[in-house]
């Protein structure tokens, strides 16, 4: 939209608000007129459409500092009198603020786009900046979402309810939390025209009681009962959103020794991860007298070795 013709558009009016109203203020009020009026809202009410172009081009303008500066300073001179009028009426035309600048009648000052100074320089200089710029994109809309873990793995279609009405997402398998999604040409339309905007997405991942996410791959603690490291075993693992696979620990398998079940982590566009499962010894809180015998004579004929004299050697240095 040329800057000449926000003269005869009083944007602080059609939004309700006062001429030194906030960015936070601005933003509710708009956002409020938007769903009242928004063509979603009001199906074949051509009168609402129009409405909501309007509020929009306001606040597309006021919402940016540039924008709302040089709109105000080319309103303020609106109201002293200098508009861009055919000339001949009123007390001060097109011709009459010409001839003010260059000193003598705009019949005889040429407009041209090349030159000492052509058009664009004119209003350059007549309002501190750079010259009507053409259509503009639209505002992004940044938003949020929650999802448990389990949906992040597998990924969504989501329902956002936007200032631009209700929009759809399709989540990817694999999002991580706090990562950023892109939705392009949802966001709010340009009032000039130009390409909507963006709809700037970002993702929350709640915990979940059992897996850990690291990277493509899914951890997960896996307790086994002494004898069962000590002997070997084949214990059940389970997995994400399927059935427990069975994992054979191997006879000797320290605490903390790491598993892996093959391809059952995250499957994404970048791959398919593995589940690890990290073992953990589960030492009995509450022991029979005969599993209390049995240990002191299995203490009896244990190996004679000391498991912590490589980390008391290693402390000394």
């Amino acid at each position: 939209m040329a800057s000449q013709d926000w003269l005869d558009k009083d944007f602080y009016q059609l939004l309700g608000v006062s001429k030194d109203v906030g960015d936070a203020e601005l933003k509710k009020t708009y956002r409020k007129l938007a769903r009242k009026y928004h063509p979603d809202s009001n199906p074949g009410d051509a009168v609402a459409e129009a409405k909501f172009k309007e509020i929009s081009e306001a606040y597309s303008v006021l919402s940016d500092p540039e924008q709302r500066a040089e709109y105000d300073q080319i309103r303020a001179m609106g109201a002293g009198g200098a508009r861009f009028t055919a000339g001949g009426g009123g007390n001060q035309g097109f011709e009459d603020v010409f001839g003010g600048m260059f000193g003598g009648g705009a019949r005889n000052t040429h407009f041209q786009s090349g030159g000492p100074q052509g058009f664009e320089d004119i209003f350059g200089g007549m309002f501190g900046g750079a010259p009507p710029r053409g259509p503009q994109s639209g505002r992004d809309i940044q938003a949020t979402t929650t999802l448990d873990f389990e949906t992040a793995v597998q990924g969504k279609t989501v329902t956002l309810q936007a200032s631009t009405g209700s929009v759809k997402v399709k989540i990817p398998a694999g999002v991580s939390d706090g990562q950023k999604i892109k939705v392009r040409g949802k966001g709010e339309p340009s009032p000039t025209g130009g390409p909507a905007g963006d709809i700037i997405l970002t993702v929350s991942v709640r915990k979940h009681p059992v897996f850990e996410r690291d990277g493509q791959n899914l951890r997960v603690k896996l307790p086994v009962t002494f004898s069962e490291a000590a002997l070997g075993a084949t214990v059940e693992v389970p997995t994400l959103g399927g059935a427990p696979v069975k994992l054979k620990v191997q006879p000797g398998t320290p605490s903390g020794r790491v598993l892996r079940v093959k391809g059952r982590g995250v499957s994404s566009s970048k791959g398919t991860g593995d589940l690890l499962a990290e073992v953990q010894i589960v030492v009995p809180s509450h022991l029979s007298p005969e599993a209390k015998a049995a240990l002191e004579a299995f203490r009896d004929v244990e190996p004679q070795e000391n498991p912590r004299a490589d980390l008391l050697a290693r402390a000394k240095g």
